[in-house]
């Protein structure tokens, strides 16, 4: 590890930017500092962690000497932040999603290749371990070739973030709804293991959330290249769970998120074998993230999800909202 402490601000310290600051002090590895435009809220953050100076606006911040930005603003914000971080020399983790819109992308990611910096996207099941894994033992061979992938996705929106009609999440134009908001956390994963969806069609509806009229329920089939694809989602049933299944030519091999374990059945009517199961808490995902991305701004390995790894899913995003509006296959375009 190194002995130099970077100096890392977050930008926006709403519920996630909190999450990153208070995860990025646990690696003591940084000497954060944070950027809050309200008042009130940035004086309760100052009292919570009275070791990060607070900035009013990210000129500001970036005036003083920084390392590394987390840009934990509203989706629509990121792109243009990001950027001006990059063309000062910062390298930066970008909250999910990316964007809303493709507007400034090729900016950002032409600032990146010419600066050398590193740009992350804040996919963070990335970062699990057990999921890592699984993703491990996939790639192996274990199971052979993948052929099908069924992803079933759900929770209680409204026990975890009692305000969500209240924040982004609202509207899709500042990023919410199911889609842009949950799923494509799955659909992150789902392109980790599989390789890039190459096209989708999507049957989005608002069914049960009150207080708003974006999605809170999706289905979504997709193709990884030769891999059969199924997505469904809802941010209303009361088990928070996830499950992801991956069918292969020699097995199938099982994801459970909620029992943080994976499972592996390799001929028919034997009982599964399951992994050690393990505990996790939420934070330690963030932190593990913290690391990771700190790991690649000094140069130890890569990120976890790199800037074009966070446009493909912004891509995908995107094209299960066509879909949904016009009632058609989408094909994602792939530079």
């Amino acid at each position: 590890m190194s002995s130099k402490l970077l100096n890392v601000v977050v930008v926006g310290v709403g519920s996630i930017g909190e999450r990153h600051l208070r995860c990025f002090l646990a690696t003591n590895r940084v000497r954060a500092r944070f950027v809050e435009v309200n008042p009130e809220l940035s004086k309760t953050i100052s009292e919570r962690y009275p070791q990060a100076k607070a900035y009013a606006s990210l000129q500001e911040a970036l005036d003083d000497p920084c390392d590394a930005a987390i840009i934990a603003t509203p989706a629509p914000m990121h792109v243009s932040q990001a950027l001006e971080c990059v063309q000062r020399g910062v390298h930066v983790l970008i909250e999910k999603p990316l964007s809303v819109e493709l507007d400034g992308i090729d900016d950002l990611q032409q600032a990146v290749e010419k600066s050398g910096r590193v740009a992350a996207v804040a996919y963070v099941y990335r970062a699990h371990p057990i999921l890592t894994e699984f993703r491990n033992e996939l790639l192996s061979g274990r199971i052979g070739k993948p052929v099908q992938f069924i992803a079933t996705c759900g929770q209680n929106f409204p026990t975890y973030r009692p305000a969500y009609a209240q924040t982004y999440y609202a509207r899709h134009e500042s990023g919410g709804g199911a889609v842009q908001d949950a799923l494509t956390h799955i659909l992150n994963a789902g392109e980790w293991l599989l390789g890039p969806i190459d096209r989708v069609v999507g049957d989005i509806d608002h069914t049960l959330l009150p207080d708003v009229t974006v999605e809170d329920t999706a289905h979504v089939l997709a193709r990884h290249q030769g891999v059969m694809a199924s997505y469904t989602l809802n941010q209303h049933q009361a088990p928070n769970e996830i499950v992801l299944t991956v069918v292969g030519e020699k097995g199938t091999m099982r994801y459970e998120n909620h029992l943080c374990r994976w499972q592996v059945m390799e001929k028919p009517d034997t009982p599964w074998i399951n992994s050690v199961p393990g505990t996790l808490e939420r934070d330690t995902l963030f932190t593990r993230q913290a690391n990771a991305f700190l790991d690649a701004v000094e140069g130890k390995a890569p990120p976890l999800c790199s800037l074009q790894d966070g446009i493909g899913t912004l891509l995908v995003n995107r094209a299960i909202l066509e879909s949904a509006r016009t009632h058609t296959w989408q094909e994602i375009p792939r530079s």
